[in-house]
């Protein structure tokens, strides 16, 4: 029998009713990520960082089903109210990277947000193990979706939403 293998990419877009700059202000303050994200529980700034800047390095506490960790990352673009990335850093126990965008787009009644990934570095053993012991990872889209949608939410209400 073989073994799947998680996506390398994707992306999900929606429409909020909030202005770029509402949804902007929830983004790109990584400390909020638990408000609107269903996996990303909790941000902090490491490394004497306390805002969103290129090279600014945090760390994300994550959880799926009975599965937790936690990430370093570091930011790679902050352009204001546009777009925000940040990568994965790849670490010995963590050895894969994957760079995470969200873009925003003022669209008639709101912001249309776009947000996307791309594995740049993963072992192909670490691959099927995720795929194996993380089945809700092996399709990410409609989870992703409904965070992109509680993005919205939460720049529009400034409310968290909670799981």
């Amino acid at each position: 029998m073989k073994m799947g293998t998680l996506p390398k990419s994707g992306h999900v877009e929606v429409v909020a009713n909030a202005t770029p700059e509402a949804v902007w202000e929830i983004v790109s303050d990584i400390t909020r990520v638990g408000d609107w994200s269903h996996e990303c529980k909790a941000g902090v700034w490491v490394d004497g960082a306390t805002s969103a800047r290129p090279g600014a390095r945090f760390k994300g506490t994550n959880k799926n089903g009975k599965q937790s960790w936690t990430r370093s990352n570091e930011v790679l673009t902050v352009d204001a109210p546009r777009e925000f990335s940040w990568r994965t850093v790849p670490s010995r126990l963590y050895a894969d990277s994957t760079v995470w965008t969200i873009t925003l787009e003022p669209v008639e009644g709101g912001t249309r947000i776009v947000q996307s990934f791309e594995v740049v570095k993963l072992n192909p053993i670490l691959d099927r193990l995720i795929y194996a012991v993380m089945p809700k990872h092996r399709d990410r889209t409609d989870a992703l979706r409904d965070d992109m949608h509680r993005l919205g939410e939460v720049a529009r209400t400034g409310v968290p939403i909670a799981d």
